[in-house]
């Protein structure tokens, strides 16, 4: 993070006790009247700003941004067999400011079993799959506390909880701090902290596996667990608000931060998204889904336009932040680039008009560092800015004394502050976080060295027991020649590679942008200190001991002689070469190809030893097909980044202990240019124009559209045994009208008359959408002599008029099954997965005609196949 100089804020009274910061107004009055004796606008400041009514339906209001961004929502009622009923005030978002008079989203009541009144420490469980957690009350709950917390609020106070502490000069213990408000109604403030794999710049933690491989499980409940674990862990440490789950899709196979999410599906990234957030919220941390919007390369990041269609928006990348207000997300982080030529953190359509409006979220909204550029961004969305410093020449921060200052002249309504104060705070509330029990913050992440900021508080528990079941559920086998694995207690094994060994300084180099040892997760802020790391080295001499196995090694990448001389069959049985492939924030791979000569590497072993395996620990894909054929080469092992258990878990594999079920979250293609998107390069001096132009062709749905063959498809993973499937049904989920209202029974058949669903607060997370509406059930049988575990995809197949790609992902599950058994599985299809964005009616609909649904074990492997029709 960057230090920043102290602020202009004259009126408050800065005072650090213990490493914590408080803020208090000097003000006399609780309240400042704006009247015309207020400080006039800054120059860069509009004279007035145009509120909207917050009575209006959202589907009638036309929206524009102070950036410039068009917004305009085209009236549902042209569209839809049913009108857009008005937003009630005490359920709606005044888009065109942000505003919230009341706890915004749809009025929904809670149904026991199918909608239940939720709160967030108390989830439903990993198996209750067809419920839909209704959070409603305990937000509206939320709310109440907050607006009693900030009703007497100055505007000074008010503006300290929207402002992160680098405004004032303060560097306090967290990567993002907002002061506490003293008084007799005071608040603690808050702390921010990275990161989506555990509490980075602390010690005593647990180095959780990436998101990347946490999705290459598809395997719920390790999923909802390790959200649970982390979640729990940020609290312990005394911090507030975790800043992850990172969800962008992997679009782009170089993008340098690809190993944070959760692949190059938006089904798979939101459903991952979801337990996540379910588990890490139910530890009782706020959680910051991020990062919002389109920001899919490293490269140009804060000088660059992603330039979206509506259409495709709505379907891929905000797919993910649906489903994370769905499960309660307590705070969103907006991103750095340009969307469609305007900043996604001062961005109408995005924030106000998606995010607020139609998602119906009810968090906050967060900057990412550095990425505020004007304190007009409050009026597109923007609720809280961080670190707080930055701003135009003479300012040391968009908010802080700027956005006082243009409250108190009426450029900003101050009700509109309000509304931010009152979201930061409901969030707060919204995770208990108020309760006396609530720990203080106990590590200082920028002053590492100081005892008396750093308690060391040991939060790890067990939970490396997730990180190894995690490592190993999801490695992908993606070759095993003649069942050459497992291995069975081999006479000699031979390792080549310094992706085997422990670092040379240690496991903490990656931290540091160092490539060094066994590579367990990417660089930069989505990182965490290893509190140790497991190499492929140490775990597989264990079994070699075991074993009465003889083992040695060439560490040295470059060293071919030593490795061909060393490596040779029949002297070594197996020979087994472990590479590798790095990125971070901040900058892209400039291609898909291993590090430290990987591929000569390969070569090199597989020229003398017949049976040779490989192990590929990457960020993200890359090409294989220089060696990925050759005749000595008989199994393949793509392990990822999986934590701090990495070598544990790849022993497990190598050895039988796990029979591999891991899927590829993402396509591994036989040439670069066979991917639909690559890095755009930076403009010198000005904004590079990113083109989304694949549209919904992103990943395996470009390779199926394009009828391009890829080396490994999305889906794609091998076992030790096998799986039969056979009797798919589909049937329809039989409703009880009793428990649906009027108005969701006229939504249902509006959309059946393949009508688009009119556009309200919250008209895409409605629970008439997301509910269970068809069951699709199937047997699986192992028809192998091993144990294991099967990943079945279903996949749909919508008409060819409805324009989407071949086959999309929309549901999956995980069986275990012992030899010879048989299992009834099922995936539900709501109203939603069947739907599509009609960009035009601005609503989901169905398509015209049927819909295809195929089952199996990967995007092209279909076993079972059935048809809906409406």
């Amino acid at each position: 993070m960057l230090l920043f100089s102290v602020g202009l804020w004259q009126v408050f009274s800065i005072a650090l006790v213990n490493g914590q910061s408080t803020v208090q107004s000097s003000a006399a009055s609780s309240s400042i009247s704006v009247a015309s004796s207020a400080p006039s606008a800054p120059s860069t400041a509009p004279a007035s700003v145009s509120v909207s009514s917050a009575s209006l339906p959202l589907s009638s209001i036309s929206l524009s941004s102070a950036s410039g961004s068009s917004s305009a929502i085209v009236s549902s009622s042209s569209a839809a067999s049913i009108s857009s009923a008005p937003v009630s005030s005490s359920t709606s978002n005044a888009t065109a400011t942000g505003i919230a008079s009341l706890p915004p989203g749809p009025s929904q009541v809670p149904i026991p079993g199918i909608f239940p009144a939720t709160d967030p420490l108390n989830p439903p469980s990993v198996d209750q799959i067809t419920v839909v957690p209704d959070f409603g009350p305990a937000w509206k709950d939320a709310y109440a506390k907050a607006r009693a917390k900030v009703s007497d609020w100055s505007v000074d106070q008010l503006v300290s909880t929207t402002t992160g502490l680098a405004a004032l000069g303060i560097t306090a213990r967290c990567v993002g701090n907002i002061a506490a408000v003293n008084g007799s109604d005071g608040w603690p403030g808050l702390c921010l902290q990275d990161g989506p794999l555990g509490v980075r710049l602390a010690d005593r933690i647990t180095a959780f596996p990436p998101g990347i491989n946490t999705a290459s499980t598809f395997n719920r409940s390790l999923i909802r667990t390790r959200g649970l674990f982390m979640g729990s862990e940020f609290k312990d440490k005394g911090t507030n608000i975790a800043l992850g789950p990172m969800m962008n899709i992997l679009r782009v196979p170089q993008a340098g931060r690809n190993f944070e999410g959760f692949g190059a599906d938006p089904f798979l990234a939101g459903e991952s998204a979801y337990e996540t957030i379910l588990g890490m919220q139910q530890g009782g941390i706020q959680v910051c889904a991020k990062h919002y919007v389109d920001n899919e390369q490293e490269t140009a990041r804060m000088t660059s336009s992603s330039n979206v269609d509506d259409r495709t928006q709505h379907e891929i990348y905000t797919h993910p932040f649906l489903r994370s207000v769905m499960a309660g997300a307590a705070s969103v982080m907006c991103s750095y680039n340009q969307i469609n030529g305007t900043y996604a953190c001062e961005n109408d359509k995005t924030l106000n008009d998606i995010l607020k409006g139609e998602f119906g979220f009810q968090g906050f909204v967060v900057s990412d560092w550095g990425a505020t550029h004007s304190t007009l961004a409050v009026m597109a969305g923007l609720d809280m800015d961080m670190p707080g410093n930055g701003g135009l020449p003479g300012t040391n921060s968009f908010f802080g004394d700027t956005l006082a200052e243009y409250v108190n002249n009426g450029t900003v309504p101050k009700e509109r502050l309000q509304d931010m104060a009152t979201r930061i705070l409901a969030s707060w509330f919204f995770l208990h976080q108020d309760s006396p029990s609530y720990p203080p913050t106990n590590f200082d992440g920028n002053h590492q060295s100081n005892e008396a900021t750093n308690e060391h508080v040991d939060v790890q528990d067990d939970h490396k027991t997730v990180v190894r079941d995690i490592g190993r559920a999801s490695v992908v086998l993606l070759k095993n020649t003649d069942g050459a694995l497992p291995l069975k207690k081999p006479r000699t094994i031979f390792l080549a590679g310094s992706d085997a060994r422990p670092g040379i300084i240690g496991p903490n180099g990656v931290t540091n942008g160092i490539d060094d040892g066994i590579l367990g997760m990417g660089g930069g802020s989505g990182s965490a200190t290893f509190p140790y790391l497991v190499s492929p080295y140490e775990a597989i001499q264990r079994h070699a001991i075991e074993d009465h196995s003889s083992i040695s090694w060439v560490f040295d990448d470059f060293n071919l002689n030593a490795v061909r001389t060393m490596g040779r069959s029949p002297a070594q049985e197996v020979a087994v070469v472990f590479v590798n492939a790095f990125s971070g924030e901040g900058s892209d791979r400039a291609n898909l190809t291993l590090f430290h000569g990987g591929e000569d590497l390969i070569q090199a072993v597989a020229s003398v030893n017949d049976n040779t395996m490989v192990v590929i620990n990457s960020v993200g894909p890359l090409i294989v097909d220089s060696w990925i054929d050759h005749p000595n080469i008989t199994a393949v092992l793509w392990a990822g980044v999986s934590g701090q258990e990495t070598g544990n878990a790849i022993a497990d594999v190598l050895y039988g202990d796990f029979n591999p079920s891991g899927r590829l979250p993402f396509t591994i293609a036989k040439n670069i240019d066979d991917y639909p998107a690559g890095v755009v390069p930076a403009v010198r001096g000005g904004i590079a124009q990113v083109p989304y132009e694949e549209g919904l062709q992103i990943d395996y749905r470009a390779f199926d559209a394009r009828n391009i063959t890829p080396r490994f498809e999305f889906g794609f993973g091998l076992s030790f045994t096998s799986f039969e499937y056979s009797n798919l049904q589909v049937s329809r989920v039989g409703r009880d009208q009793g428990n649906e209202s009027r108005r969701d029974l006229d939504l249902i058949a509006n959309w059946e008359a393949g009508e688009a669903n009119p556009r309200t607060v919250g008209s895409s997370t409605a629970l008439w959408l997301h509910r269970p509406a068809f069951e699709v059930t199937f047997d699986v049988q192992n028809t192998g002599d091993v144990a294991g575990g099967e990943i079945p995809q279903l996949y749909l197949h919508m008409p060819s008029s409805s324009g989407e790609p071949p086959s999309i992902l929309k549901g999956f599950t995980d069986v275990f099954l012992a030899p010879g058994q048989r299992k009834r599985a099922t995936v539900h299809l709501s109203r939603h997965s069947l739907s599509f964005w009609d960009a035009e009616a601005q609503g989901w609909r169905r398509p015209d005609g049927d819909v295809g649904v195929s089952v199996g074990a990967s995007s092209r492997d279909f076993r079972v196949n059935g048809r809906i029709r409406f």
